[in-house]
């Protein structure tokens, strides 16, 4: 077989439909638009929204108020009960925290929170603290650092 000789498979290829050349063309008269009505006319049609006259899906569903801030920064949370587990006067750092497994990253900002106790004396370096994660933490004897 030669490449002049390649021909598409019978019935792949389809002639282009041109309409409103005459009723023999078969595309004729109405021009493949059916009768009167809206989407026959020119620029005629319903909008994608349009349900056909039920009332629309937009105006079923409850009004929603208010808006996303989408610089808002998300923080890894870490209470401070769960922080005895490290050594007396031990430095701990969002590495350290990865590394025991109580966050999964140091990409988040970590903040510490002040449900829990805390015995030891720790040298606490986080992004955030709450008010009583700082009282709790100064109150052992330790230190809260923001990075």
């Amino acid at each position: 077989m030669l490449q002049n000789e390649l021909k598409p498979p019978a019935g792949s290829k389809h002639k282009r439909k041109v309409s409103g050349r005459g009723d023999g063309s078969g595309h004729g008269t109405y021009s493949g638009r059916g009768c009167k009505g809206q989407k026959s006319r020119s620029g005629g049609n319903v909008h994608p929204r349009f349900e056909g006259g039920q009332l629309p899906i937009i105006k079923r569903l409850p009004r929603q108020r208010g808006f996303t801030n989408i610089f808002r920064t998300e923080y890894t949370t870490v209470n401070l009960g769960r922080l005895d587990i490290f050594a007396d006067k031990q430095e701990v750092t969002p590495e350290l925290l990865v590394k025991a497994g109580l966050i999964k990253s140091t990409r988040v900002p970590v903040k510490i929170l002040g449900h829990g106790d805390i015995s030891k004396k720790l040298t606490i370096k986080a992004s955030k603290f709450t008010q009583s994660a700082i009282k709790k933490i100064e109150t052992a004897g330790g230190k809260a650092e923001t990075l």
